[in-house]
Parts: C-alpha cells; sequence; structure tokens
C-alpha cells in the first residue's frame, strides 16, 4: 500500500462531506479486505446484536451503511427490511451488490435526507460517529427519522462521546428519548494488528419517545 493509497489514518483525518467522498469514491472496492477483515473490524456485528437485543426490529434504516457490513449482520440476524444511507456512492454500490438492502439513498446527513418524519421503526449506525466523519449535529436528522418507539443503536466511538459533545447532545434530547444505555465495545476484533486495534466505542441504544 502506498502512502497515498486509502486507509485510517486517512479517513480519520477528513475534514469535509468532499474529503470524505473523494477518500471513500478510491477506497470502495477495496474497503471490506485491505481494512475490515485485515483489521478484524467487529463493530457492525455488535452495533446490530445491540439493536436486536434492545428489541429492535424494521423497516431500519443503517445511517452511513458504507460498504454494507452493518445491514448484513442485520440480515443474519433475521432483522429488515434495511434501507441503508451514506455519503458516498461508490460505497453504496458495494453495499447494493450484497443484497441485503430494501433501498439505498446517497445523502449527506448535515443537509438532511429525503425521507418523511418518522419513516423508520428502528435506526441503526456503526462506524459514522467517529474521527472526521459525523458529529453530534445530526442526531437531531436521525431522531426525525425514526418513529415513536423505534429503537436506536448508534455506535460512536469512546473518545469521542464527551469530547466531542455526544453525551452532551444525548442529554439535551433527553425529552425525546428513553431507556438509554451505553454498552462498551471493542472496535476491532482479537486479530487486529493496526495502530487502533484498542480502541472502543459506546453504543447509545435507546428509543424515541
Amino acid at each position: 500500500m502506498s502512502s497515498e493509497d486509502p486507509d485510517l489514518t486517512a479517513a480519520y483525518a477528513l475534514q469535509t462531506p468532499d474529503d470524505n467522498r473523494a477518500l471513500y469514491a478510491r477506497w470502495a472496492r477495496d474497503y471490506d479486505t485491505d481494512f475490515a477483515a485485515a483489521e478484524a473490524y467487529a463493530l457492525p456485528q455488535a452495533t446490530a446484536r445491540a439493536f436486536v437485543g434492545a428489541g429492535g426490529q424494521g423497516p431500519v434504516l443503517d445511517v452511513g451503511a458504507g460498504t454494507g457490513l452493518c445491514g448484513v449482520a442485520l440480515a443474519e440476524a433475521g432483522s429488515g427490511p434495511v434501507d441503508g444511507v451514506d455519503i458516498s456512492a461508490q460505497m453504496l454500490e458495494v453495499a447494493r451488490d450484497k443484497g441485503v438492502y430494501r433501498g439505498l439513498i446517497e445523502a449527506d446527513l448535515y443537509a438532511g435526507v429525503a425521507c418523511d418524519d418518522g419513516c423508520y421503526a428502528g435506526v441503526v449506525s456503526s462506524g459514522t460517529f467517529t474521527h472526521g466523519h459525523v458529529g453530534p449535529e445530526v442526531l437531531d436528522e436521525v431522531l426525525r427519522l425514526a418513529a415513536p418507539g423505534a429503537v436506536l443503536a448508534l455506535a460512536i466511538n469512546a473518545a469521542h462521546y464527551e469530547a466531542h459533545g455526544f453525551a452532551a447532545a444525548l442529554d439535551r434530547l433527553a425529552p425525546q428519548i428513553r431507556d438509554l444505555d451505553l454498552p462498551e465495545v471493542r472496535i476491532y476484533g482479537p486479530a487486529a494488528q493496526g495502530a487502533h486495534r484498542d480502541d472502543m466505542a459506546r453504543i447509545a441504544v435507546f428509543r424515541k419517545r
């Protein structure tokens, strides 16, 4: 891999939506092998388990669906139908090839998703609320897409949970949500070798009132 090839360091250094589009356009076809398999990426499966364990049901929106790893985990758990939304058209093309999504939406969460209020009975997100990606500002939009009573399972990089305002944002949204649980999980499996192999995430699991 050359210094110009996409990798986790480059992904964590992203700053703008256009940066995200450019990086993932180059990384999409190799993401599952060069990153997910090579680093024993376990967060999508952990997020799906948390969603199903909390009683989550479909239709489900996979926020920041990427190449569809969380969608696959949901399908394997028998949860669906699943739609995906992501800023990268190229990543969504790879997700489409997995055959587990009912529909896929290309959208920037900061600009909003073309969907009516409360159009999903569940929402998941894995690997989106992390370094260089999406901040707590979009939680209002994510919550808008969820129906009353919907289960949400949103994985948040543990180093960002308080430092980047996620804890404060969830406190602000407290009147709109209930039963908040924050299990901490490893992002990568024991076979991971990279510099971030010990990184943790908190999965914010809750219901919309």
